[in-house]
């Protein structure tokens, strides 16, 4: 058994596959067509791209779903309720106004009117269609869809027979059962003060990890940050750094984000929090 390492850039993060197999065929075979499935969700649901699949949903020219579509959706809404309105993809209806060159006014009367129209209430999904109750609602799955990548991998890597490998989408972990040499897959996570020091090791086997942390990705307005996780509410939570550890990765990431915003959310899944 042998370990073959595999490299490429997806959903604007660096993507590692490590598979341990007994032909290099094999593993080969297997990490083509992760790459191949993880390009079709980048495409498919790529917030800014004018050709996806969600930016069409999002502009309202198309309302039916595909099974994956209306699946990934539903689970949202599923995980909206269960973190109490706390993990919300209609988040993206505030979205751009942080992209973009606002001044403080602008941001503060841009938000104040695009408030009401935020919450997964705003959508339902009745048989294979999308229904919005307004214009300005809309949807972003990059919270959802680099973490269901992961677990997609994993399926392709079974269906493949792989036993053992190690995914890893930008810190979005899922761990395949166990090394050849019979120890579990051994993983370190950053201290948020200090991202370049290791601060705790966890041994994962068939299980995911993923970490949302506010030294990650900001916004500056004015001289002002802005964590790149925005919350319809203040945030109430003092954690600088969030693992999850959780049978699959939508499940970790889910929760390691809106731990990041809410800390007294009870979730399932091993957490390990740092402030």
């Amino acid at each position: 058994m042998k370990k073959y390492i595999y490299k490429f850039e997806a959903m604007s993060t660096p993507c590692e596959i490590i598979v341990y197999s007994p032909t290099k065929l094999l593993a080969d075979k297997s990490a083509d067509a992760i790459l191949l499935e993880t390009k079709r969700l980048e495409k498919k649901y790529n917030y800014y791209d004018s050709d996806s699949f969600l930016w069409q949903l999002n502009t309202r020219q198309v309302c039916e779903l595909d099974q994956e579509s209306k699946t990934l959706l539903s689970r949202a809404k599923k995980y909206y309720k269960l973190t109490n309105k706390t993990f919300d993809i209609t988040i993206a209806t505030l979205k751009d106004i942080y992209k973009n060159s606002l001044s403080q006014k602008e941001l503060e009367e841009k938000k104040k009117f695009l408030l009401p129209y935020l919450g997964c209430e705003h959508f339902s999904i009745k048989k294979d269609k999308i229904y919005f109750d307004n214009e300005y609602s809309k949807i972003d799955l990059g919270g959802f869809v680099k973490e269901y990548a992961v677990d997609r991998a994993v399926v392709i890597l079974k269906r493949h027979k792989i036993n053992a490998a190690l995914v890893n989408f930008g810190g979005d972990i899922y761990a395949l059962g166990r090394k050849p040499d019979g120890g579990q897959f051994k993983l370190g996570i950053k201290n948020p003060h200090n991202p370049k020091e290791l601060i705790k090791e966890v041994l994962l086997e068939n299980q995911a990890l993923t970490t949302s942390a506010s030294y990650e990705r900001n916004y500056t307005i004015e001289g002002d940050i802005y964590s790149h996780i925005i919350a319809i509410n203040e945030r109430n939570s003092s954690f600088t750094s969030v693992s999850v550890i959780s049978k699959n990765c939508v499940e970790s990431g889910v929760y390691s984000t809106s731990l990041m915003i809410n800390d007294s959310l009870e979730i399932k899944g091993e957490k390990i929090c740092l402030k």
